[in-house]
């Protein structure tokens, strides 16, 4: 798409073209629907581990959580609390799940919940401007401000991938010293 725009603002038009603007067209159509499906089935998953991790969490420190369980997963479609809670609820369980006397800091939860929030928002602009764009050029940046979107979707979803892979591990590796206190 952008490559196309480019051509367009630099003044080249012809069917050559134009059959690159349709073949764009329907990538970009293509890479939506398979970036929601993936989505879709992404959200169904995280939900899932998030509340089971929650789960996890009250077992291991049955006091130390500022929200209910519900809202390990009702927090992600609250609006506007969705933009805080969900990030909260993580540090309960974070919290809980490190080894007990250890020191843990939020830096990683810090850095995804950060770049996932800017992800929804540049997400959000790159639809608007596509949505709105009339010439070659507004469409050349809005299929940048796209590439931008996506790039930083991908930063996010790999920082989720490690936080889920480190909070497992310290699930696991609490469980397995059994309850605090007892000798092994």
């Amino acid at each position: 798409m952008y490559d196309v725009a480019s051509a367009l603002v630099d003044g080249r038009t012809g069917e050559g073209i134009r059959r690159k603007a349709d073949h764009a067209d329907s990538l970009y159509s293509a890479a939506g629907y398979a970036q929601t499906g993936a989505l879709l089935a992404t959200i169904v998953v995280f939900l899932v581990w998030f509340h089971r991790a929650r789960v996890n969490a009250e077992v291991f420190d049955p006091f130390g959580h500022s929200k209910s369980r519900g809202w390990a997963i009702g927090g992600w479609f609250v609006p506007i609390l969705n933009l805080w809670r969900p990030r909260r609820v993580m540090l309960d369980i974070w919290d809980a799940s490190i080894r007990q006397g250890s020191r843990t800091t939020h830096g990683l939860v810090n850095v995804w919940w950060a770049l996932w929030l800017a992800s929804l928002v540049a997400y959000r602009d790159s639809t608007a401007e596509h949505r709105d764009a009339r010439t070659a050029l507004e469409i050349q940046h809005a299929a940048g401000r796209a590439t931008f979107a996506d790039a930083a979707d991908i930063a996010a979803a790999l920082l989720a991938i490690l936080v889920v892979l480190r909070l497992t591990r310290m699930q696991h590796e609490k469980a397995l010293r059994g309850p605090a206190g007892t000798a092994l």
